[in-house]
Order: C-alpha cells, then structure tokens, then sequence
C-alpha cells in the first residue's frame, strides 16, 4: 500500500483521518527530531506554522467564530491550526483547554512527515499514518533512526493546497483560493510549485539551497528551507519572531512593481492626471492572499512643489488607524444580509475582489490641479503599501492601544513635473549624472584623508 500511495496518490478515494481517530502520544515531539534534523527544525521553530495555535490573533478569531456559529467551525477551523489536537479529539474546546503540548506545535515536524496520502485540496483531507515511517520528497532517503518512504505529494503544491484553499463548510463559498488561483495560473502552466518560492533560498523563485536533510545524510543540490514565509509581519512581531518578521517584509517588497504615466510639465492652474498601474510580479497566487477579506493593500500618493507644500494626497493613515481616501486591495466578504462582513464564517457571499492575480497589472488614475502660488519641480511619490489587518479590528479583540498593526512599505516610485522643457531637461540631465556610491559628506572626507595620507606618505620615501 506505500508503494500505491507513493505512485498514485491522486487517484486514490480515501477518507481524510477523522476527528478522534488518533491520540496525539502518537506523535514524535518536535526536539526529538532536532536531534537529526537540526537545520530544518531551526527555520521552522518560530514560524507562523509552528506558531498556527499560539498565534493570538488566530485565538481571538476562531473563539469567536466558535461563540457566533454554537461551536460549527470549531474542528473546522482547528483542522489547520492544531492537526494533531483534531485528529486525536482535543478540540474542542478552541480555548486549548484539553490541548496537549504537543498539539499546541501547530503544524509541526511529524505530522507534516507522516502525511501518507491526500483526498484532494482544500479544507485539510489528508490522512497521517503517525508511526516508524516518515514520507518525504527524496526516493533514496536512509535513516538509522525511522523508516523513509519517497511520497510525490510532497513535491507538489497539492501538498500546500491541503490547507491553503478553504472553502466554507456549510454554504460552499470560497473563503481562501490560494491554492486555486495558482492552479489556474501562469505559474502552474509553466510547472513553478508552491515549493519553488516558499521552500528556496530564494523570495519570489526558485533559488538551490545545498545541503544535507539531517545528520549523516547525503549532500544534494537541494534541500527544502522550512521558513516557508508569507506576508505577516504583524504576528511575528507580537510573538517576538523578529527573524521572520524581517523575512515576510523581504517578501512583500518582491512581490510587486509600480509605474507611473505622467505630464513631464506642467503649467500654474492646470489639471493634471497620474495613471499608476501595480503589477504582481512576484507572487503565484492573488495579492494578497489567504484571509484576504482582512488584508489591506493600497497606494499612498503624495505630490509637494519645490517647497515641500502638499498639492494632493491620499492613502495616508490617519491617527485612528483608518486609511484616508484609497482603494483597498483585497476581497469584500458579504453576510446573509448582503453586507460587507470581516467574519468569513458569516460570508455567504463575495461582494468585490479587487485582488491582483499573478502577473496581473491594474491601474489606478488620480487627478489633481496645479495651484497657482506653486514652487517648481513638483515632487510625486507613489507607495504600494500593505498591512495584515484592518487597525480597528485589532483594537476590537484586543484593545485599544494594544497592538499597532505595521503598515509595510512593499515597493515605491517617483517622478516630477517641471515648468517648462527646460527645466525638464536640466531635471533629467541631475538625474542622468553618475554618482559616486557612498560619497555623502561623511564619504568626502574619507577621500581627502586618503588623499592626504598618500601624499605625506609618497612625502615621506
């Protein structure tokens, strides 16, 4: 039967191991296999699936789906955050109250590695096969210490889209699509797996990290990171996870590219208008992604003359924690009622999806007029700007004051417009010239000390 599932995974009608089917005593602690595997236990150890229980935000959400559906999403919602706490009955309840240490690991090191086949994707329909047999990617795995067997599904993002696409389930609407939207992309026609980007050394692409998978093993070209980092820089910064807080802005400054089609000039009283187009050019899925009713990802445009004066503005975030006059970038959940609803385990409806797909550009037009009294070059600074979750939401579960949700920069772009052609073409000719890197203030007086030292010491001889 391994060798079936190792082949055949796909194809096999098998039922996804039931809420109390196991106990979790049945399960490797994770320091038991750090012993081995200390590389890959080291990247995980921190992460946002190691912390898939414990992360607080998570907590507060799923009490209250709990309390709003009479405990209906209870295993639901478990089924990913603590696998090991569903499978073996100690959810519910959500509040951990029976959790065993090792449940409270989240998705954790043996129970990734004793995934024996897959019923599909989404809504979490793997089996686990807790034993002396560890599934993994490679065909000629040895161990002293467990028995290896080679399983496709782990090469594959089906294995990703286990979790990572969640369909509601009791009215059938697709709540998270990740899995989904990389399927029917670019990046799935062009055979880029999940793996490729989240499991690399690289951020958007495939990047070969060398190595070994654990103690003794052979060296090979390639060895899985298991960071496995997406966007949230907010949670691990709660947790203290200050490494992959770092490691999820990198990956949002990838992840997209801005342009701007402006005027070159512009005269005193005219209307002017910007076209800025996003790009998704790094992600294979939507940005954002995931919980994407409470992502927020938008554009801050600012214009100032020459004396720093503000012409237009938008997209700033207030004191309150609101986003001022912006489009939203995310998905728009609504409720029985038709309105829009943060609580996914309400929506029985999608309003508005103004997500970027993969490779996908949309475009942005802004206008504002040139106000009379106006100092030339005017100044535009364009900010693709992203954060995990609405300000007052946060506030509501936890506090106000509490927590400040970081607002992450992911990419930007400038330009200006001048009086006439030129100046235009002076303000290109500033542009054009060459710079010496590092020479500010500081670095023209190192070059005067060097050149001193040489000419006292050519002096000298």
């Amino acid at each position: 039967m391994i060798a079936l599932y190792a082949i055949t995974f796909n194809a096999l009608a098998v039922t996804p191991t039931a809420y109390g089917e196991l106990s979790s005593d049945m399960f490797a602690d994770s320091d038991k296999c750090s012993q081995c595997h200390a590389i890959a236990h080291d990247q995980w150890k921190g992460t946002m699936h190691y912390n898939a229980y414990e992360d607080p935000f998570y907590q507060k959400e799923v009490l209250a789906a709990s309390n709003d559906t009479q405990g209906i999403v209870d295993e639901f919602c478990s089924r990913c955050h603590t696998p090991i706490g569903v499978v073996s009955g100690e959810i519910p309840p959500v509040g951990g109250a029976n959790l065993s240490a090792i449940a409270r690991e989240g998705v954790q090191c043996d129970f990734c590695h004793v995934i024996s086949v897959s019923n599909g994707t989404g809504n979490a329909p793997f089996v686990v096969s807790p034993g002396n047999i560890k599934w993994g990617p490679f065909d000629d795995s040895k161990s002293a210490y467990h028995e290896s067997e080679y399983l496709e599904l782990y090469t594959t993002s089906e294995y990703c889209g286990m979790c990572h696409d969640v369909t509601h389930p009791l009215n059938g609407l697709v709540v998270d699509d990740t899995y989904t939207v990389w399927k029917e992309g670019p990046y799935a026609e062009e055979g880029v797996e999940c793996q490729d980007c989240h499991m690399t050394s690289g951020i958007t692409k495939f990047e070969a990290n060398p190595g070994r998978a654990g103690s003794g093993a052979q060296k090979r070209e390639h060895i899985s990171t298991h960071a496995i980092v997406g966007g949230n820089a907010f949670i691990t910064e709660i947790l203290g996870e200050d490494k992959y807080k770092e490691m999820a802005v990198e990956r949002l400054k990838k992840t997209a590219t801005l342009s701007i089609d402006a005027p070159q000039i512009g005269q005193r009283g005219d209307n002017l208008s910007l076209n800025i187009s996003i790009t998704n050019s790094g992600a294979g899925h939507k940005i954002p992604t995931g919980v994407s009713e409470i992502r927020q990802m938008w554009l801050t445009v600012s214009v100032k003359d020459g004396s720093g004066k503000q012409v237009y503005n938008t997209g700033d975030v207030y004191d309150n924690g609101t986003v001022g006059n912006a489009k939203i970038y995310n998905t728009v959940l609504g409720d029985a009622q038709g309105q829009p609803t943060l609580s996914f385990w309400l929506a029985q409806s999608i309003l508005e999806d103004n997500r970027i797909p993969p490779r996908g550009t949309v475009s942005e037009k802004h206008s504002f007029r040139i106000p009379e009294d106006v100092t030339y070059p005017l100044a535009i600074e364009v900010t693709l700007q992203y954060r995990s979750a609405p300000q007052d939401i946060i506030d509501h579960l936890f506090g106000k004051d509490v927590y400040e949700v970081p607002v992450i920069s992911m990419t930007e772009i400038s330009t200006n417009i001048y009086e006439n052609e030129e100046t235009a073409a002076a303000g290109a000719a500033d542009a054009a010239k060459p710079s010496t890197p590092g020479v500010g203030s500081l670095g023209s007086v190192t070059i005067l000390l060097c050149a001193a030292y040489f000419y006292m010491g050519r002096r000298e001889i």
